[in-house]
């Protein structure tokens, strides 16, 4: 575990001439206590490296990915981005307002309007689940007859677009697929969102003890008469594959059921044997798994359960992304101030004392320092709550952060800014961490001299 010589992701901030968007700069080069010792989020952004993200949904996984897209691209390697049902505001910021199932090039004049090299070389594709499931069927199933009955089976259709974990496997696919091809030099995952960001990393052992050959064949063979299945439902074996299959196709299907694995028998070796490979890849080392979070605190112990769960499996977990967390100005005025980061932060400590009471007694100023003095003491706990996660984190976890973007991600050069702050190794987290306590410490003083004059 970290101990105080924690190690954390900065970003300083500098405006362009001419230009009112701001970007991340490595300028200063420092973790959270020991400069230059720790790897950076961009180290992961390696030739032959699939970084595969993690995370529930609403914490701007997709952006992050689409993020990391651009950083991989920018370090002139060749990469792929397989997003899942992308925002239209995000389709429009990659400059594709269409994405399907294959790859699509990054335009020239797209990277040129975000201030891009033309010669990036960055392609993106959508998760098509049914595309991906009919792909299996048409590879491993050889009769056209057989493959026609499977894919207009009730029962399939339900498997692939109602079973937990249909679309995680559909993504994996996917995934597979793009690998084998060996075209790119970086393969990015954002995998499809789920109440729970384990779900994801579960979903092939889950698809393999429900569609396992021996398992299926021997329940659900077409000579097999209802009270020979009825017979064979005591096995626990049994029983749990046709519980996951009535939890969506029903409790009579089951000859519904008995067409599908009669159909696709003998294609099911192989579909089994692909998703062993599936499972295996996710072991490999080339996988890079990211969890995104939030500065919630229920995110960050979302995060933490995750990160236990994935020991207990032997996955490994190489990163952490705190996506939005803080605002472009509170960055701008940490990057830019080594002796005051939090100073507007100090300014509305004394904001209500400054206007005095008959200011602030009328109607909407009131509220207004309300505002100010509600964030500042939101943004006081968001760190303290960051910085104590970071201290958690087991040593060889990375950090990154990034600040919610004001003007919203809608363009490539806004993906662009969040890359910059994600790959930079400029420190960040200490100075507020101090800058905080000081902070606090100043408005119990204040408080202290107010009671004592009353």
């Amino acid at each position: 575990m970290l101990s105080a010589k924690g190690r954390l992701i900065d970003a300083q901030l500098v405006s362009t001439a001419g230009d009112n968007r701001w970007q991340a700069t490595s300028a200063r080069t420092a973790c959270y206590l020991d400069e230059g010792s720790e790897p950076r989020l961009k180290d992961l952004l390696s030739k032959g490296s699939i970084p595969i993200l993690l995370g529930t949904g609403g914490v701007g996984k997709t952006t992050v990915a689409a993020a990391l897209g651009v950083a991989g691209a920018s370090a002139h390697l060749n990469t792929a981005l397989i997003t899942v049902d992308p925002s239209r505001r995000l389709r429009d910021a990659l400059g594709l307002a269409r994405l399907g199932g294959h790859p699509t090039r990054i335009g020239e004049k797209q990277l040129r309007a975000a201030g891009l090299s033309n010669t990036l070389k960055l392609s993106a594709m959508m998760l098509d689940v049914k595309g991906a499931w009919d792909a299996i069927v048409e590879r491993f199933v050889a009769d056209p007859v057989r493959r026609g009955k499977i894919l207009e089976n009730p029962f399939y259709k339900s498997l692939t677009a109602e079973f937990a974990g249909s679309e995680a496997f559909a993504a994996l696919q996917q995934l597979y697929d793009l690998h084998q091809t060996a075209s790119f030099d970086l393969e990015i995952v954002d995998t499809p969102p789920a109440s729970h960001a384990f779900e994801f990393l579960q979903a092939p052992a889950r698809m393999i003890r429900l569609l396992d050959s021996r398992t299926a064949r021997w329940l659900f063979t077409p000579s097999l008469s209802a009270g020979r299945i009825a017979m064979k439902l005591a096995s626990e074996a049994a029983r749990f594959v046709v519980r996951e299959l009535e939890r969506f196709a029903g409790s009579n299907v089951l000859s519904t059921i008995s067409d599908f694995f009669a159909a696709i028998a003998e294609g099911m070796d192989g579909i089994v044997d692909r998703l062993q490979k599936t499972e295996a890849l996710l072991h490999s080392p080339v996988v890079r798994f990211v969890l995104v979070t939030t500065a919630e605190a229920d995110r960050l112990r979302q995060a933490r359960e995750l990160i236990a769960e994935m020991e207990s499996e032997k996955l490994k977990l190489s990163a952490i992304v705190i996506n939005r967390f803080l605002d472009e100005r509170t960055w701008t005025a940490v990057a830019n101030s080594s002796t005051d980061p939090l100073g507007h932060l100090a300014e509305i400590a004394e904001l209500r004392a400054g206007l005095g009471d008959g200011v602030v007694k009328r109607d909407g100023v009131a509220h207004l320092v309300d505002y100010f003095e509600n964030y500042r003491r939101r943004t006081l706990d968001e760190i303290e709550r960051v910085a104590s996660f970071a201290r958690e984190l087991p040593a060889d976890v990375k950090l990154a952060i990034a600040p919610e973007i004001e003007a919203g991600v809608g363009d490539l050069a806004a993906l662009s800014r969040i890359a910059g702050f994600m790959t930079s190794s400029t420190a960040i987290l200490k100075p507020l961490e101090n800058a905080a306590a000081k902070l606090r410490g100043r408005s119990r003083g204040h408080r202290e001299s107010r009671a004592s004059r009353n």
